[in-house]
C-alpha cells in the first residue's frame, strides 16, 4: 500500500471517530430542555436557533436528533458486543470441535442467516419483554452468523500450526491453546467484525423502532422520530424526516468507514483504489 493511501485511509479513520466523539459530546452538552413540549414552537423550520428545526410538539429536533444518534450508539456497542461474544464461542467450537459439532453449528449458522431478520428480531422483541432489552437482546441474536463463518475459517486455518501443535503434545489444554494461541491471533478480525456489525446494528434498530416495535414513543430515537415524522411529512415539514434520517446515514457510514478501513490496513493483499 502506498503511503499516500495509507494516510487517506488513517486520516477516514480519525474523521469517524471525531463525528462520533462530537455524538457524545452533545449529548451531554445538550441537556433535556430540547426535549420539553412548547405549544409556541410547534413545526418552525430549521434556523439558526433551531438547526433541525422543531417537531408538532415543539420539541427541538436537532437535540432530538443527538439523543436518538446516542441511544442507537448505545444499542449498537451492547447488541454488536453480545453478537461477537456469540460469534466467537460458535467459530472456535465449530473449528476445534469434531464433525458433528462442526455441522450442527454451521447448520444453525445456516438457518439464521436464512430468516428474515426483521420478522425474526421482532418476536425475539415480543418474547423477551419488548423496549431497549427486547432491541439489543433482538440485535444480539440475529447479528453473529456472518462472523462466527469468518471465525470458524480462521481458526481452521491456524489450529494445525506447528507451535499450537507442540502446546497440545506438551499437555496443554483446549482453554490454555484457545486463550494463548488462537485468541490473540484473530483478535483483529474479531475488533473489525465488531466494528461493522455496529452499523446493522444500528439500522435493525431504528428500522424495529420505526415500525412500531421495541420502544416507547417518549424514548429519544431515530426510529420514533422518523415513525412520527411519516404522519407529517404531507404537510410540508420536511425537515422532521431529511434531516434526522441524513444523520442516521452519517453515524452508520462512519463505523462502515472505519470498519473497512481497518480491514485494508490490516489486510496486506489490499490496494486502497
Amino acid at each position: 500500500m502506498k503511503i499516500d493511501a495509507r494516510i487517506k485511509v488513517v486520516t477516514s479513520i480519525i474523521f469517524s471517530i471525531f463525528l462520533i466523539g462530537l455524538i457524545l459530546i452533545l449529548n451531554v452538552a445538550l441537556g433535556e430542555k430540547g426535549l420539553e413540549t412548547n405549544s409556541l414552537l410547534k413545526n418552525l423550520s430549521p434556523s439558526t436557533n433551531f438547526l433541525f428545526g422543531t417537531d408538532s410538539m415543539g420539541r427541538d429536533m436537532f437535540v432530538r436528533t443527538i439523543k436518538g444518534l446516542h441511544f442507537s450508539l448505545y444499542v449498537g456497542i451492547i447488541g454488536a458486543g453480545m453478537g461477537v461474544l456469540i460469534a466467537i464461542v460458535f467459530g472456535i467450537l465449530a473449528a476445534i470441535g469434531n464433525k458433528k459439532t462442526d455441522k450442527m453449528i454451521m447448520w444453525v449458522v445456516d438457518m439464521f442467516i436464512g430468516m428474515p431478520h426483521i420478522i425474526f428480531m421482532i418476536l425475539i422483541s415480543f418474547a423477551v419483554g419488548k423496549g431497549a432489552r427486547g432491541v439489543i437482546v433482538a440485535t444480539a441474536i440475529t447479528h453473529w452468523p456472518a462472523l462466527t463463518r469468518v471465525i470458524r475459517n480462521e481458526v481452521y486455518s491456524i489450529k494445525n500450526s506447528e507451535y499450537i501443535i507442540l502446546s497440545r503434545n506438551m499437555g496443554k489444554s483446549r482453554g490454555f491453546i484457545v486463550k494463548n494461541h488462537i485468541l490473540p491471533i484473530i483478535f483483529p478480525q474479531i475488533f473489525i467484525g465488531f466494528v461493522l456489525l455496529f452499523p446493522h446494528v444500528i439500522l435493525h434498530e431504528a428500522s424495529m423502532t420505526f415500525l412500531g416495535f421495541g420502544l416507547s414513543a417518549q424514548q429519544p430515537s431515530i426510529g420514533i422520530i422518523l415513525s412520527e415524522a411519516a404522519k407529517h411529512i404531507s404537510l410540508g415539514n420536511w425537515w422532521l424526516v431529511v434531516l434526522p434520517g441524513l444523520a442516521l446515514i452519517v453515524l452508520v457510514k462512519c463505523f462502515d468507514t472505519i470498519g473497512e478501513s481497518l480491514r485494508i490496513l490490516h489486510n496486506p493483499h489490499m490496494r486502497y483504489l
